[in-house]
C-alpha cells in the first residue's frame, strides 16, 4: 500500500510524471483492447491481407491521436507555437523539445498494440498464410475441389470443416507465428538498441547547458498557465461573491443609523476579510476589465523579468474634514 501511494505521489508530482503516468494508462488499455479484440480472418484470398492490415493499422493511429489529445504537452506546444509575440519572444528550442516529448509518448501505447498483436501471430497468420508454400507440410487437404491458394487462405479459420481432423492447419500456424514472433522481437530490440544509442550519442551532440535551459523554460510554461488558472479561479470566485452580495444589498430597504463618530477607527475581523477579498481582484471589478486582462494575457504575455515587481503600484488612503483639507495620509 505504501508503495502504491509514492507512484501516485511520483506521477502527481509535476506535469511530465502526470504524462508518463497517462501514456502509460494508455499502453496497458491498449494491451486491454488487444486481449478482448474479436478476431475473425475473412479467410478469403482477396481480403486476408486487407483485414490483417486494417486491424495493425487503424488501431495504432488512434490510440496515437488519443495519446496526443491527452497528453500535457500538447497544450503548452501549442499554446507557444501560436501565441502572437508580444512583449515576450518565442523560443524554438522549447517548441521543439514539447513537440519531441509529445511524440515520445504518444507513440508508445501504438508500439504496444503492434508489438503484442505480433507477438500473438492471428494477424500474421491471416495475412501470409497464403504466401505459404504448403510442400514442406504434410496433410494438405487435396479432397475439396478447392485451389491450393483458396485452402491456404483457410488456415486462420480453425473451425473450418476442410481442417477436421487434420494436423496441417496447425503446423501452418506454428510456421507462420514463429516469423510473426521473430519480426516482433526484432523491432522490440531495434528500439531498445536506437534508445540506448540515443542516450550515449547524445551528449556528444548536444550542449547539456542548452539542454538544461530549454527543459527549464519549458516547465516554466506549464506551471505559469497552471498559476495563471489558478488565480483566475480564486478572481471568479470573489467576483462571483461580490457580484450577489451587492445583488442582496441592492435588494435591501434604505435605513438610516445615527452614530456618534468614533475617536479611533478599527477594523474588525469581517472586514479585514473584506479587504483580503479586495486585494484578489487586484482592482478588475469590471466585466470588461476581466475582457481586457485575458486578451492581454494572451495577445501580450508578460516579458520574463520579475524586478519590475518591486516598484508595484501602492494605494494611498487620504482622510479629509468636510471641507475637503487633507487631515493626513496613509499607504
Amino acid at each position: 500500500m505504501e508503495r502504491m501511494k509514492l507512484v501516485l505521489q511520483y506521477f502527481q508530482s509535476n506535469s511530465e510524471s502526470i504524462s508518463n503516468g497517462i501514456c502509460i494508462v494508455l499502453a496497458l488499455v491498449s494491451v486491454k483492447l488487444y486481449t478482448s479484440f474479436d478476431f475473425n480472418c475473412p479467410c478469403l484470398p482477396q481480403y486476408n491481407k486487407l483485414y490483417s492490415l486494417g486491424v495493425m493499422i487503424v488501431p495504432p493511429v488512434i490510440l496515437f491521436f488519443v495519446g496526443v489529445l491527452v497528453n500535457r504537452h500538447t497544450d503548452a506546444m501549442m499554446d507557444e507555437w501560436m501565441r502572437p509575440i508580444g512583449e515576450r519572444s518565442k523560443n524554438p528550442a522549447v517548441v521543439k523539445y514539447l513537440f519531441s516529448a509529445m511524440l515520445q509518448r504518444a507513440m508508445l501505447a501504438p508500439m504496444v498494440w503492434i508489438l503484442v498483436s505480433l507477438m500473438d501471430g492471428k494477424i500474421f497468420i491471416c495475412a501470409f498464410s497464403v504466401s505459404v508454400d504448403p510442400a514442406p507440410f504434410s496433410g494438405l487437404p487435396n479432397n475439396t475441389g478447392l485451389d491450393v491458394i483458396k485452402v491456404m487462405a483457410k488456415v486462420p479459420c480453425k473451425e473450418d470443416i476442410i481442417f477436421r481432423n487434420s494436423s496441417f492447419r496447425k503446423a501452418v500456424s506454428r510456421y507462420v507465428r514463429c516469423y510473426s514472433q521473430a519480426v516482433g522481437w526484432s523491432i522490440l530490440l531495434l528500439l531498445i538498441v536506437l534508445g540506448a544509442v540515443g542516450r550515449f550519442v547524445k551528449p556528444y551532440f548536444d550542449n547539456h547547458a542548452t539542454s538544461l535551459q530549454t527543459r527549464y523554460w519549458s516547465n516554466y510554461l506549464d506551471v505559469e498557465q497552471k498559476l495563471f488558472n489558478e488565480t483566475c479561479v480564486l478572481h471568479a470566485r470573489d467576483f462571483a461573491r461580490k457580484c450577489v452580495v451587492q445583488f442582496f444589498e441592492d435588494m435591501r430597504e434604505d435605513a438610516v443609523l445615527r452614530l456618534p463618530h468614533p475617536l479611533f477607527v478599527t477594523n474588525t475581523k469581517g472586514e479585514w476579510e473584506w479587504e483580503e477579498r479586495e486585494e484578489r481582484l487586484y482592482g478588475i471589478s469590471k466585466q470588461e476589465q476581466v475582457d481586457q486582462l485575458l486578451d492581454k494575457w494572451y495577445h501580450s504575455k508578460p516579458e520574463l523579468d520579475v524586478t519590475r515587481i518591486a516598484h508595484r503600484p501602492q494605494t494611498c488612503v487620504t482622510w479629509e474634514d468636510r471641507r475637503g483639507k487633507t487631515l493626513y495620509s496613509d499607504v
